[in-house]
């Protein structure tokens, strides 16, 4: 196989601007490894404190106290934060830390110090601890106290002093049976001595060094036999040659012995042409994988370039990373490269390096590349395909392209040239300048497209093709999603529509095979339960850092989704409206079933009503409910007949309040009861054993006493309707109520009667009881106090002192015709 890029000239320019990594510096990414809830996070960072803050919230998670004057902190005062976890204290001059103090902060997982003046390393006891940065501050030595044992799920661990010049045997016994993920040791100055051993005893997964080895290769051959030790299979140098610093021998070589380690990462350093071309034959024979050259410093310091033939042929290396590159002269660098001894080379990544145009048969014609990242670059349309070259064969068996923060335009026309790439799965052409010119002619073995951060707009659906299985639109200026445009992707697998401005998703979404869904950090209010309905194979969705209107609408949500589907929950979900619940955590948002869902409210009400009526009747019926109804309503049409009827009778004038007709049988009820009880009460009764006048005629008594009665009772029994007399008075009492006052007749049932057991002469006594109310006489001492209130207040009357000349006449002209009847 010929070779595959010699004397070729990759065209690289000036990065502007050198990002510097500090080894220290933890990932403030493990914010959400433990914060629930943005409301308990308290940012106190460059608040002119000069002492530990005392008054904060017993619920708070996240505190950071960076860039303030604390010079110590102590036990003296300091605040209970049960649930605190993340703890950040970063250039604060701090020299001095109790020990007491881990006490009242016993979840703490993730504590970062580094950038103070801490002249020992202190004693820390927390057993839930993570995440310790001690890196970048002053003490002598890395001895680690004997309390770090205690340290048994720490993960993360960063050292480091410009003081400390030396690595001894035990500095880290304290965490020898610690399965540390990662190790980093930030010295930033070379150190003078390395005790063989001492990272020996670790177990590691990664280990980071920040330290200046020029001059002392020494240090650095010993670092890596004990590496080999701990099993580590990731290594970063970062800083470890000075600029100035003269390179003698081979100082990798160690590495052809080093089977462990697949992972090697060269960060912020100056590398000369010659040393490149020694250490990738090292690297070349050894077990590396991964190779990384992170924000270097190039420099050719010979005549020729880089010239690089391979030793032999290298099965181990997979990957090939060049990011962030500053060329050091003012000219185009030159590199001499064959790939053909690289047989198992499937990644390479060349970002920032100011590319502009794809060197011609060099990575496009790797048999095995199959991820080519060139992102962060100066990369046209045209100077990816550089019309200048002529391709026999291009990106034979690439599956991913990442082109990524460029210059591309024509999506129409890299849509074509996607044609020629007969595997390419995938391809990321975000934070370019991409515009939609022509409708869009994608291949079918194309399934993912990322065009995220492009000003693109709704049109951009009609852009894209139905094989898709996986459309990355972050940030495209979308506006609306409707299923007419979802339906288009039959084979959509992952739809990435974040930071856009969608105030909805419509209801009864189809989108069968739909596995990821993000719609974080766009207008959304609320999510109806129906949207997620049409997505049956769903597994995770973001939908966080949306304005949500906290109401029923959200009750589902809240209460019935199955949080395991959201990324983001908790921490990126809180209300928005309305205002006195704004930012309020939608998990401490509550909600009741009862008060959201109608149906059920009406069942509860229901159910509720039925209860009380059925206790109620029940109460009723056990209270004699009805017999008081009954005397309540008789009570109630007497006081309506009264105002009824207030104009006849208002100046009526009566002897007595009323004629009692009852049989002699019955004369000990009204003798005992009756009578005592109203006249008791200041009622005059005419009662025809002491009333009637001694002498005239009984129906002359009868009619008299009757027409001088404002009403007439009637002691209602057996003994009444078989006595002929009763029957009289009954007759004339009746004819009074049907000429002059109809509400005259009062009865009285002192037993039971059936209606049908009454005499024919008492007919009308039949007619009159089915039709008019009477008082029934109980024999409850508790109802006898309503019936006589009842009673009472039937006889209540009307001025008696004066009567009403038309109604005189009335009742003379009445008696008249009575005594008249033969």
């Amino acid at each position: 196989m010929p070779s595959l890029g010699t004397g070729l000239m990759i065209l690289l320019g000036i990065t502007l601007l050198m990002q510097k990594w500090t080894a220290a510096e933890i990932d403030d990414n493990h914010l959400e490894m433990c914060v629930t809830s943005r409301r308990r996070v308290a940012d106190l960072s460059n608040q002119n404190l000069t002492s530990f803050p005392l008054h904060l919230p017993d619920k708070t998670e996240y505190l950071d106290i960076s860039h303030n004057s604390i010079p110590s902190i102590t036990a003296l005062n300091f605040p209970q934060l049960p649930v605190l976890c993340f703890l950040k204290a970063t250039h604060c001059g701090l020299r001095d830390i109790s020990a007491m103090v881990f006490q009242y902060i016993p979840a703490l997982q993730v504590l970062n110090i580094s950038f103070n003046d801490l002249s020992i390393i202190p004693d820390i006891s927390l057993p839930r601890l993570t995440v310790l940065d001690l890196s970048d501050n002053l003490y002598e030595t890395y001895q680690l106290p004997e309390c770090f044992q205690n340290l048994t799920k720490l993960q993360v661990l960063s050292l480091g002093s410009k003081v400390a010049l030396s690595v001894q045997l035990n500095d880290f016994k304290p965490v020898v049976n610690i399965s540390l993920q990662h190790l980093q040791l930030s010295a930033r100055v070379p150190w003078q001595m390395y005790e063989p051993g001492a990272l020996g005893i670790l177990s590691l997964q990664k280990l980071s060094l920040f330290v200046n080895f020029c001059g002392r290769f020494d240090i650095f051959d010993k670092i890596l036999v004990d590496l080999n030790a701990t099993r580590a299979s990731v290594l970063k140098l970062i800083s470890m040659f000075s600029d100035n610093c003269s390179i003698t021998g081979e100082p990798f070589h160690n590495f052809k012995a080093m089977p462990h380690v697949r992972n090697l990462t060269i960060e912020n350093t100056w590398l000369n042409t010659s040393f490149i071309e020694t250490f990738l034959k090292n690297m070349w024979l050894s077990s590396i994988q991964d190779l990384s050259f992170v924000n270097i410093t190039y420099n050719e310091d010979t005549e020729d370039g880089f010239q690089f033939r391979a030793p032999n042929r290298s099965e181990t290396v997979r990957a090939i990373t060049f990011d962030r590159v500053k060329h050091y002269q003012y000219k185009y660098p030159k590199f001499n490269v064959s790939f053909e001894d690289v047989s198992n080379l499937n990644y390479v990544k060349f970002s920032g390096s100011g590319m502009n145009i794809l060197p011609c048969n060099i990575l496009s014609t790797i048999p095995t590349l199959e991820t080519l990242d060139v992102s962060d670059n100066l990369l046209q349309d045209l100077g990816f395909w550089w019309p200048m070259c002529s391709y026999t064969s291009i990106f034979p068996k690439l599956k991913h392209l990442l082109m990524s923060k460029n210059r591309f335009h024509l999506l129409s026309f890299i849509s074509k040239r996607t044609h020629e790439m007969k595997h390419l799965e995938s391809l990321d052409l975000s934070f370019n300048s991409i515009y939609l010119d022509n409708r869009c002619n994608w291949p079918s073995h194309l399934i993912e497209l990322n065009l995220g951060n492009n000003n693109l707009g709704n049109e951009v659906f009609e852009y894209l093709s139905p094989h898709f299985e996986r459309i990355l639109l972050e940030k495209t200026g979308i506006t609306a999603l409707t299923q007419k445009e979802l339906s288009q992707f039959p084979k959509l697998k992952y739809l990435d529509l974040s930071s856009n401005s969608i105030q909805a998703l419509p209801e009864h979404l189809n989108a069968p095979n739909l596995i990821s869904l993000y719609v974080d950090q766009n207008a959304i209010t609320t999510l109806s339960q129906q949207v997620l309905q049409g997505l049956p194979k769903l597994q995770n969705i973001k939908a966080g850092n949306n304005p949500f209107s906290c109401s029923c609408d959200l009750h589902w949500f809240i209460t019935e989704l199955n949080k395991s589907l959201l990324l983001d929950w908790p921490l990126d979900y809180s209300c928005s409206t309305p205002v006195k619940l704004a930012d309020l955590p939608l998990s401490e948002f509550k909600t009741s079933a009862i008060s959201c869902e109608t149906w059920l409210q009406t069942f509860v009400a229901f159910s509720v009503l039925l209860l009380v009526g059925t206790t109620s009747g029940l109460l009723f019926y056990k209270l004699d409910g009805v017999w008081y109804t009954k005397m309540l309503w008789v009570w109630i049409r007497v006081k309506r007949r009264g105002k009824k009827r207030s104009h006849l009778l208002k100046k009526v004038s009566f002897s007595y309040h009323a004629f009692v007709s009852y049989s002699h049988q019955d004369s000990h009820f009204v003798s005992s009861e009756l009578a005592p009880a109203l006249e008791k009460a200041g009622f005059s009764l005419c009662v025809h054993e002491r009333d009637f006048v001694p002498g005239d005629w009984i129906i002359d008594n009868i009619i008299n006493c009757v027409e001088s009665s404002y009403k007439t009772l009637f002691i209602l029994s057996k003994h009444f309707v078989q006595s002929e007399w009763c029957n009289y008075e009954l007759f004339f009492a009746q004819h009074r109520a049907i000429n002059i006052q109809q509400d005259s007749l009062v009865f009285i049932l002192l037993e039971p009667i059936p209606t049908d057991s009454l005499p024919k002469k008492f007919l009308r006594l039949r007619s009159l009881l089915q039709q008019q109310t009477y008082l029934e006489w109980p024999k409850d001492e508790r109802k006898q106090q309503v019936f006589w209130a009842s009673l009472q207040s039937m006889l209540r009357m009307a001025d008696k002192s004066v009567a009403l000349k038309k109604l005189a006449v009335d009742i003379a002209d009445t008696v008249a015709s009575i005594s008249n009847q033969p």
